[in-house]
């Protein structure tokens, strides 16, 4: 039985790992080629390791294990002449795009007065100024193609509910929500659908690191993924720490799938009840 995204193309930042990752894996099982970027590199105000050459060749393997092809580049969002030629090179070579994902983020904390500039610049340039370039490459071949498409671009729960200690990440994720909506609407003639997801403190290395955790338990001096569950637990309504990448992927997947083909402009909230408790 084909998948719902069969014949189709997607794009997917930050694929290296996490949500990223959980992405392309979803999106080829539904039938989809997929092309995918991602820095594998450390950028330098972030303080867990981020993605390395190694995990972005764990995700080819994981989708052409699923009998489907895949272009991966290494590219920072940051550069657009860099993401423009890594996005064009996957559509010369898997011959259309439909689906994009602007899913590559970073996440540092600090009271707003107290973060350096280096810390703002980066936080906007690869969560905001990311997603931009990353539609600004994309947009362009999904018109030509003529088949209309799918936009997801990735938000976060605290865009819709903030918190102290990250204004910068929370920013640019509100930043998100605002040329989402206006994409939704300049868009919309060549039925192309674009939407937000928000998902609450998902399961992946960006959450599962000395540094966040530290942020949820300070009297602990290295506090363990087990103590970190109460903190994060009481953020949510669901009675859970945490919710998967899998979770997000499955609303990607219906989102640019047929079944959602008149839902755009909207925030979807795959959050567990974030802060409603």
């Amino acid at each position: 039985m084909p998948g719902r995204l069969e014949g189709k193309v997607a794009l997917i930042t930050g694929g290296a790992r996490g949500q990223g990752r959980s992405h392309a894996v979803r999106l080829a099982q539904e039938g989809a080629d997929i092309i995918t970027v991602d820095l594998c590199g450390q950028v330098d105000t972030i303080e867990y390791p981020m993605s390395t050459p190694e995990d972005l060749k764990e995700t080819v393997r994981l989708v052409e294990a699923l009998d489907r092809r895949i272009v991966a580049t290494r590219a920072d969002v940051r550069e657009y002449a860099e993401l423009a030629q890594a996005v064009d090179a996957g559509v010369a070579d898997l011959g259309r795009l439909d689906i994009v994902c602007g899913n590559a983020g970073i996440v540092s904390l600090g009271m707003v007065h107290e973060l350096s500039l280096e810390q703002w610049n980066d936080m906007i340039g690869v969560n905001l100024t990311g997603v931009f370039h990353t539609c600004k490459a994309a947009i362009p071949h999904i018109i030509a193609g003529g088949r209309g498409g799918s936009i997801t671009l990735t938000s976060t729960a605290v865009a819709l509910r903030p918190v102290q200690g990250a204004g910068h990440y929370i920013a640019a994720k509100h930043g998100v929500i605002g040329l989402m909506q206006t994409l939704a609407l300049e868009l919309a003639p060549h039925f192309i659908r674009v939407n937000t997801i928000h998902p609450t403190n998902c399961d992946t290395d960006m959450i599962q690191n000395p540094a966040l955790r530290k942020a949820f338990v300070p009297d602990s001096e290295n506090p363990t993924r087990e103590e970190s569950v109460p903190a994060y637990t009481a953020l949510n309504a669901l009675p859970i720490p945490w919710i998967e990448p899998r979770d997000i992927s499955n609303a990607i997947a219906f989102l640019a799938s047929d079944e959602a083909r008149y839902i755009t402009g909207i925030s979807l909230p795959v959050d567990a009840g974030f802060q409603r408790v």
